[in-house]
């Protein structure tokens, strides 16, 4: 049998080249995160909550890439910071948003342990901390200087402060335009009422989209990645009665062990 070959176009090569970049492109930003992820280097006690937390599946629903500018708004003991941190070490940047070391022991205490880890963790290498006071009294960074903005159930804190909007208007001001805002929350049932949200550590899912649209964002998607349908919610200690923090101590420990994390909505909004 004889094969007959034809010169391809100048055009159709153009497009096998860049289907070919694409293609590998997107597959090394996948695999640069799942070494971010999988790093033996991460505090194993974090590591051990990713079959609850799935942070691959969320970084990955939120479209981040390795060269983006990312802020994570309240960062805490920096679960996910020490992941996005070597992420984006090479390419990108990671602000992250702490207590004001000022505002009481508790802030003091919980900033000092962090800048401690940013300090002598080569996980945390060249994260940026900046204060974020909440509500917030100034801008936590330069307007319109980061492509994503990330928080990790921290809208109940808000809520109860009678933040969230505001601190979702800084998150909005942050970005540049087409910037994404990614959330995950621990999700009240959607006939809660707002003192139960302020109180329990849930939030349901409309408010926060309501929050966030108020803000100037429009929603792009939700996802289930972190829903847990055992979660009746209508814990005695709130959300805190759940695992990892167990409120209760061994109260009903097995049983709360079983259920597992909480419910979370999972949201990306745009800019």
């Amino acid at each position: 049998m004889t094969i007959i070959s034809y010169p391809l176009k100048a055009s159709a090569l153009l497009a096998i080249f860049i289907f070919a970049f694409t293609a590998c492109s997107s597959s090394l930003k996948t695999d640069s995160l799942k070494q971010a992820v999988e790093n033996s280097d991460r505090n194993q006690d974090y590591a051990a909550r990713d079959n609850s937390r799935h942070p691959y599946e969320t970084l990955s629903f939120f479209r981040i890439s390795p060269e983006m500018d990312v802020l994570e708004l309240a960062a805490g003991g920096g679960w996910y910071t020490e992941i996005l941190a070597p992420y984006l070490k090479d390419s990108g940047t990671l602000t992250v948003s702490h207590y004001n070391p000022e505002a009481g022991a508790y802030f003091k205490r919980s900033r000092d342990a962090f800048e401690k880890k940013v300090s002598s963790n080569p996980l945390f290498q060249g994260v940026s901390v900046v204060t974020a006071e909440v509500p917030p009294t100034q801008p936590y960074v330069a307007p319109a200087s980061k492509d994503l903005v990330l928080t990790f159930r921290n809208l109940h804190n808000w809520l109860a402060r009678d933040a969230m909007e505001s601190v979702m208007l800084e998150a909005y001001n942050a970005l540049r335009p087409g910037g994404y805002f990614g959330v995950v929350e621990h999700r009240a049932p959607e006939d809660a009422t707002l003192e139960f949200m302020q109180t329990s550590g849930y939030v349901s899912q409309s408010l926060a989209i309501q929050a966030a649209e108020s803000a100037g964002f429009a929603l792009v998607a939700s996802s289930e990645i972190n829903a847990n349908a055992k979660d009746t919610k209508d814990h005695p200690k709130g959300v805190w009665t759940l695992p990892p923090s167990l409120r209760l101590k061994d109260e009903y420990r097995q049983k709360y062990l079983e259920v597992g994390e909480s419910d979370r909505m999972t949201l990306l909004f745009m800019k």
